[in-house]
């Protein structure tokens, strides 16, 4: 059974969808020609051919339409020299026919479990069904997902490039990620940190900070001289006085200008003996010479060291690398440079002062820093060539470790519940799947078994017997039905036998037409398919049809109507489009229904008010009479613009020729200018049975025409003194008029 129908963007209908919907088992539609009745029987016979529209199966299942429309008229009379033969099953098959039937329970039973099962997987009632639930859990793990790459995207975003602008597959990323990546789980600060250099500018290699060396400077440290008391022979003459006074440095001193006196004391001016100089000469012998010069060596080569780290240093600090901690090694430099500088003053003094024993400050701790900080930025830069050298291996293991890092941090839990839930509907689905499988082989079966026998048992006779029947009793006795030499068609002859095609009137045409679809709504135009349930519809039947005729039809429909409601029947569903207001009466009288449609059924009237259709659900039988069909456009909200007029015309016609002896030009001489043309328009068949020269004018009528019009309508029936009728027809669209100015304005022209 169809449960909805929607048209859009084809024939008379517009981008907006129009839905006709839900559907009961009898559905009638009532329009006037051109208004889109058509294009819903073309839809239900072939929605395929329609792919802007759609229509909605219960339970997904697809039934066989078959439509009686001028398509099959034109398809089964005009274009072809036969019918179809009907095959039903004959008269004397009874056993065959249990059987069938039986099979065709068991078939039907077999897809109403399908149809269960189907609730099941894809939901009712509003329930989602575990299709749903399935396409809910991935919905909200993709939105997980997608939240935990907008967690990360503007420090780690280059890990996701190729992934960033689809949630779909962003989760597809995931999820394969968290089945096959084996990587470490790294902090998030020490991705971020490797971002910066990994996915930063172009990378270059670094040159390495020269080492310097301090084991030389360090080396005179512990040279034995600065501790040692340096003074002269203790075995001479001399020596005991020099001792007593200790003034070894004064006298060593004063021996350079003791020699340039030229053996004269540079105090006292007097000439020293032999003995004096020969023992001023032992005194400072060769060891006392030797230690003097070694005290000098090691103050030039202490200054020379000093020099050489102290230039290292500063050719370092010159163009520093951005691996090394340039404030502290400035810091410890500086630090260096000051007790470098104090020990070469204490050289210097112990230089003048040999006899005195001095210490140097160590600057040892001082010189490890600084090698420690040219080591760790050596290291960094050490690291940073290699990462250079292997940028893609690097790159490759940076994204590989973000990505471990979302699924295992981030997504862990919520992963893990995913999966977990998946399987789980996943099975259930399989298992269900499986299930509706082996029931609809099971159906396949019966079927199979059912069109086996309708081969061995269908007949064309019956039909023919029975339209032919028909035809007699309606009193058609100038032609009838006859089986064609193949035995599986039809055709019309007269009694003399010759063809009766070409000579049928066009009532006869269409009445022969119906009666053959009406047969075979209980049979097929194969061997097979006699027992597959259907829909039917019935597209303006009565069309070139007399009065009685079109009774008859109306009586074979309803039957149709009781076969449907009936649930046992193959037709589980009836459509009735129709533009005639006498057969849309005539075919849809119940005495069960009072002013509300009946449980089973629904009412539609499709309109055309301007350039598109458009259908409206009533709950009840919106035809009444023509004379209501009529009013009720006046009452529309938004009236046709193309038939308004006409329909105002055709009120005033009926209503003002039963009551007689109202003379229009009396009414329409109280209304002022551009009214009294309106009026004379809509009253003009009263003077001459055709409408003035003026009606022209609008004929094409826009929304503010068309209030114009229905305005002077009121005022017709209030200057006819008729306004009770008028509001007795409008009902609850009646409005009161604005009397200024056209009720004051008798006789204006």
């Amino acid at each position: 059974m169809i449960e909805s129908i929607s048209l859009s963007n084809t024939a008379t209908y517009g981008d907006q969808p129009e839905v006709l919907g839900p559907l009961k088992q009898v559905n009638f539609i009532f329009g006037t020609n051109g208004t889109g009745k058509t294009t819903i029987s073309r839809l239900i016979a072939d929605a395929a051919s329609y792919a802007s529209c759609g229509v909605a199966w219960k339970d997904g299942r697809h039934v066989q339409a078959l439509v009686y429309n001028r398509d099959f008229v034109e398809r089964n009379f005009s274009r072809s020299e036969e019918l179809k033969g009907v095959f039903t099953l004959g008269e004397d098959q009874v056993k065959a026919e249990k059987e069938i039937k039986a099979k065709k329970q068991e078939s039907d039973n077999y897809k109403a479990k399908v149809a269960e099962l189907k609730k099941v997987l894809d939901g009712a009632d509003g329930a989602p069904g575990k299709r749903g639930e399935l396409a809910e859990l991935e919905a909200s793990f993709q939105e997980r997902c997608w939240e935990s790459y907008s967690k990360h995207k503007e420090r780690l975003s280059l890990a996701f490039e190729g992934f960033r602008n689809s949630k779909k597959d962003f989760k597809a990323k995931t999820l394969q990620e968290a089945e096959s990546n084996k990587s470490l789980t790294v902090p998030l600060n020490d991705l971020h940190k490797r971002a910066e250099t990994i996915f930063g500018k172009t990378l270059s290699e670094e040159v390495a900070v020269p080492n310097v060396s301090f084991a030389i400077l360090l080396g005179h440290e512990t040279d034995p001289i600065i501790r040692t008391r340096v003074i002269g022979k203790e075995d001479v003459n001399i020596a005991e006085m020099i001792k007593k006074l200790g003034n070894s440095d004064w006298v060593r001193e004063g021996r350079s200008f003791y020699d340039a006196n030229e053996g004269f004391c540079p105090f006292c001016q007097q000439k020293t003996n032999e003995a004096f100089e020969k023992s001023l000469s032992e005194y400072f012998n060769e060891s006392f010479e030797r230690n003097s010069k070694a005290i000098t060596a090691l103050l030039d080569g202490y200054k020379s060291e000093t020099a050489r780290v102290l230039q290292e240093l500063a050719r370092i600090l010159a163009i520093p690398s951005k691996f090394l901690d340039v404030e502290k090694f400035r810091g410890e430099r500086d630090l260096l440079e000051a007790k470098l500088q104090l020990n070469v003053q204490q050289l210097i003094k112990k230089s003048k002062e040999p006899s005195q024993i001095f210490e140097l400050e160590s600057v040892g701790n001082i010189t490890a820093v600084i090698e420690s900080l040219i080591t760790e930025a050596n290291d960094k830069v050490a690291e940073h060539n290699a990462l250079v050298k292997n940028i893609g291996r690097e790159k490759a293991k940076l994204i590989s470790e973000v990505w471990k890092h979302l699924v295992e941090v981030d997504l862990g839990t919520v992963y893990t519940d995913y999966k977990g839930k998946k399987a789980e509907l996943e099975k259930t689905i399989t298992t269900i799947e499986g299930r509706a499988e082996t029931f609809n082989q099971e159906a396949r079966t019966r079927d199979a078994a059912i069109r086996d026998l309708e081969k061995q048992t269908t007949s064309v006779k019956p039909t023919i017997d029975a339209i032919n029947s028909l035809l007699a009793s309606f009193g058609f006795h100038g032609f009838s039905l006859a089986i064609t030499d193949s035995g599986t068609a039809y055709k019309l002859v007269r009694e003399d036998k010759s063809d009766a095609k070409e000579t049928l009137s066009e009532g006869e045409k269409i009445f022969v037409t119906f009666l053959y679809f009406y047969h075979l709504l209980k049979g097929s135009e194969t061997e097979s398919g006699i027992s597959t349930d259907r829909i039917v519809v019935f597209d303006d039947p009565v069309s070139s049809l007399d009065s009685e005729i079109l009774f008859i039809v109306g009586s074979l429909i309803k039957k149709v109507f009781d076969e449907a409601r009936s649930g046992s029947s193959l037709i589980k569903q009836v459509f009735v489009l129709t533009h005639n207001v006498y057969f849309h009466k005539e075919v849809s009288f119940n005495n069960s229904r009072s002013d509300k449609a009946l449980k089973d059924e629904t009412f539609w009237v499709v309109r055309k008010p301007a350039k598109f259709s458009k259908l409206e659900k009533h709950e009840g039988n919106p035809i009444k009479t023509s004379y209501e069909l009529l009013w009720s456009e006046v009452r529309n909200p938004n009236p046709s613009l193309l038939t308004i007029q006409n329909v105002m015309r055709r009120i005033l016609e009926n209503y003002f020729k039963f009551f007689g002896g109202i003379e229009p030009r009396d009414i329409c001489a109280k209304l002022p200018g551009k009214d009294q043309i309106i009026c004379n328009s809509l009253l003009s068949w009263i003077n001459d049975g055709s409408h003035f020269a003026q009606d022209d004018i609008f004929v094409s009528l826009d929304q503010d025409a068309v209030s114009s019009y229905l305005d002077v309508f009121h005022r017709i029936f209030k200057l006819a003194e008729h306004e009770a009728h008028y509001k007795m027809m409008m009902g609850d669209a009646y409005k009161d008029l604005e009397d200024a100015p056209h009720a004051e304005a008798e006789g204006v022209e």
